[in-house]
């Protein structure tokens, strides 16, 4: 019994002596190149929110679409193809068109094709679906 509290203190001596973490096995590394470890990411916790105020849509109906175009091809496109032409603005894309032609002109739009003409301004071929008469919307919106 005396050994084993005997053993017990030598090994608490040593301990305190050269402390418990004496000999380090070396980490055999398999790679060369070294990658930095993950460490800790905490989320941000700002003591101020950095805007203000947050900003409406850049990009809304009224700013996507210029003016209807009402040119002799444009008529024509109008009359065969069930198509409205519209300069629209350069930076919208064709979902922003398509959601400003039906919030403006209450009309679904089948499909849409744009282009940019040579004097920098976009086009956008609005082509409607079939129960739609692009003629009566024309009317409507008053530009025949």
């Amino acid at each position: 019994m005396n050994t084993a509290v005997d053993a017990k203190a030598k090994a608490a001596k040593k301990a305190a002596l050269k402390g418990t973490n004496g000999t380090k096995v070396a980490k055999i590394r398999t790679s060369v190149s070294f990658h930095r470890p993950k460490t800790l990411a905490l989320p941000r916790k700002p003591k101020y929110v950095r805007k203000s105020v947050t900003h409406v849509p850049r990009m809304d109906a009224y700013r996507t679409i210029v003016n209807p175009l009402n040119t002799e091809s444009a008529m024509k496109k109008i009359e065969e193809n069930n198509t409205l032409v519209f300069l629209v603005d350069v930076k919208s894309n064709k979902r922003q068109i398509k959601d400003a032609v039906k919030k403006l002109y209450d009309v679904k739009a089948e499909k849409i094709n744009t282009l940019i003409r040579p004097d920098g301004k976009k086009k956008a071929f609005v082509r409607l679906q079939k129960d739609v008469d692009a003629l009566d919307v024309a009317n409507r919106i008053g530009f025949i």
